[in-house]
Order: structure tokens, then C-alpha cells, then sequence
């Protein structure tokens, strides 16, 4: 018997092979690029599990905004660290808070860049949690009011997209419900509705300066073995109204993302957490692993498990590197 006629190394000799037939691809309008932003003139606070990120006062974050523009990114999603946090997260659907403020003023000096939102309590309440709270428990009914009012408050002040990540049960309609009677019915939901109650979040709850003060998440977040789960979350988000559904984390989630991107004729977003960049960035700086390597293999693996958008903190560099023609 001879050798096969078939050699998958034929296209594998060089780089121009290679991208002869590569199946995924890259681009920097692939990305959205979260950006946390307090109160201040000319702040710019580090994030250390967070190499790169930053606590951004509204005029720093403007430039962040023009920064990733001119890169390609398609978009930002905002979350806020208000001045002060109350039981009921009150700076939350203030007219004046800090992310209201802050969609004005980018989307009054910056074009052609989406504005997303995060709707959701926890970086405004004094004790942490997603909703409100009695008697150590997670409102969920009563909850919802409130995260209505925040997405209405975004969408008023000029968002593009609103997403809720509470994982509270209904606010999907409930929130479809405040936009329509309010004539916003053009504002699209971006839906976090498959949210697993991970262990990736630290970074962020450091960032977002948004730990629970008491218990967990995971009397609302997903358990992290449960994989039909999540196809009844994103069709019931999808009954409710949601124009975009988001698999959160991405990388030990892929599977989930591959089953919702399959099952649901809908846009898909993966949030490549905080605790997902952080990893990587830690390797790297200690020489274990090729840090820009690594990134675009995980961003090109969520990619081709079914995601539309990604968010990811790892958007600047990577369409950095992508502008310079290394895909």
C-alpha cells in the first residue's frame, strides 16, 4: 500500500498557506472593550490583576473611548463606581450618576463607537449583591423595578445597547417593558443569560470594587456543572425580548457558547473575563507562557465556538495586533 495521496501539511508549509484556508478569523470589530469609570477630573487609577485597565474619570474615559475607536473596536460596555452606595443602589438609575454622565458626554464628542451598558445593582449597593436585599435574602420581584429604571436612565441619556447581568428571573421583560412604554423600542437588550457564578470574577470585583459584603452569588448565578440550564435561560431571555444573548465566562464555557450559538438563530456575545486576562497576564510576566500568543489563540478559539462579539480586556492589544497584520 502507498503513502496517502492526502497531506493536510500541504497548506500548513507557510504563513500564506496557512491563511489560504483558514477557517476563522479575527477582527478588531469582533471586540468590545469594558471600561470602569468613578467620579474625579484626570483619574486614572491602576488595576493590578488587571495589567493595562484602569479606574477612568469621564474625561479619561473619553480618551479610552477615542483610543479603541481609531483601533477598530466596534464598542464599550461602561460599568460605574459611584460616589456613594446605598441598600437600594439609588446611583444606579440616578439621572446624574456616574454612567449617565458619562454616555452623555461620549456620546456627545465621540461618533461611530457603540455604547453598551451593564444593568445590574451590585456596584452600587452598600452590601454588594445584584438586587435588594432582605433579611439576608436576593430580592428577585422586587428587584426588577429597579433595574428597569436603570436601563430606562441609560437608554434616556443616549446607550446604544443595554445589557443586564443580575440574573435575576424576568427582568429581561420587565426592562423590554420600561423601554417600549418609554419610546425606546429601538433600544436592543444585550442579555448576560447564561452568567455562571464563576470563579474568573475576581479582578473584576476588585476593579468594579463590587464584592459581596456577605455569601455568594450563586443563589442567582448559574452552577457551573449545568449545561441544559443555560439553553432554558437563553430561551426564556429570548421569549422575554432579548435581541443579543451573552455566554459569561468565555474559555471554560465554550461548549455552552457552541450549544447556544447552534441552538438559537440570535446573536451571540462571550465575556472573556477579568479573571481569564488576569491568568494569561500572570503567566506571561513570569515567562511560562507566550502572553500575545496565548490571547489571540483563546480569542480565536471563542470565536470559532460561536461567539458574534466578544468582550474582552484583551480588545486594544489585540487589535493592535491585528492593524499590524499578524491575524
Amino acid at each position: 500500500m502507498g503513502f496517502p495521496q492526502h497531506r493536510l501539511r500541504r497548506f500548513r508549509k507557510n504563513e500564506l498557506f496557512r491563511e489560504l484556508i483558514r477557517e476563522t478569523h479575527l477582527r478588531p470589530d469582533d471586540f468590545i472593550l469594558p471600561l470602569f469609570v468613578r467620579p474625579g477630573k484626570g483619574v486614572k487609577k491602576a488595576i493590578p490583576s488587571m495589567p493595562g485597565h484602569f479606574q477612568l474619570s469621564i474625561d479619561q474615559t473619553l480618551k479610552e473611548v477615542k483610543e479603541a475607536k481609531a483601533l477598530g473596536i466596534l464598542g464599550v460596555i461602561l460599568f460605574g463606581i459611584p460616589e456613594k452606595k446605598d441598600e437600594k443602589g439609588s446611583e444606579a438609575y440616578a439621572k446624574e450618576g456616574i454612567i449617565q454622565r458619562a454616555i452623555r458626554e461620549i456620546k456627545g464628542k465621540v461618533d461611530g463607537i457603540l455604547v453598551i451598558t451593564d444593568v445590574c445593582l451590585c456596584e452600587y449597593t452598600s452590601h454588594g449583591h445584584c438586587g435588594l436585599v432582605k433579611n439576608g435574602k436576593i430580592l428577585n420581584d422586587e428587584t426588577l423595578e429597579l433595574l428597569a429604571q436603570m436601563a430606562l436612565s441609560h437608554a434616556e441619556a443616549g446607550a446604544d445597547i443595554v445589557a443586564p447581568s443580575d440574573m435575576m428571573d424576568g427582568r429581561v421583560g420587565a426592562i423590554r417593558k420600561a423601554l417600549d412604554e418609554n419610546h425606546f423600542e429601538e433600544i436592543p437588550i444585550l442579555s448576560y443569560a447564561a452568567k455562571y457564578a464563576s470563579s474568573f470574577y475576581g479582578p473584576f470585583r476588585i476593579a468594579a470594587e463590587s464584592k459581596p459584603r456577605f455569601g455568594d452569588r450563586k443563589s442567582y448565578q448559574m452552577d457551573p456543572a449545568n449545561g441544559d440550564e443555560a439553553l432554558r435561560e437563553v430561551r426564556l431571555d429570548i421569549e422575554e425580548g432579548a435581541d443579543m444573548v451573552m455566554v459569561k465566562p468565555a474559555l471554560p464555557y465554550l461548549d455552552i457558547l457552541y450549544r447556544v450559538k447552534k441552538t438559537f438563530n440570535i446573536p451571540v456575545a462571550a465575556y472573556h473575563v477579568s479573571g481569564e486576562f488576569a491568568l494569561v497576564k500572570a503567566a506571561s510576566q513570569l515567562g511560562w507562557v507566550d502572553g500575545e500568543g496565548v490571547m489571540m489563540e483563546s480569542l480565536t478559539a471563542i470565536k470559532r465556538a460561536g461567539a458574534d462579539l466578544i468582550l474582552t480586556y484583551f480588545a486594544k492589544e489585540a487589535a493592535l495586533k491585528l492593524g499590524r497584520g499578524k491575524s
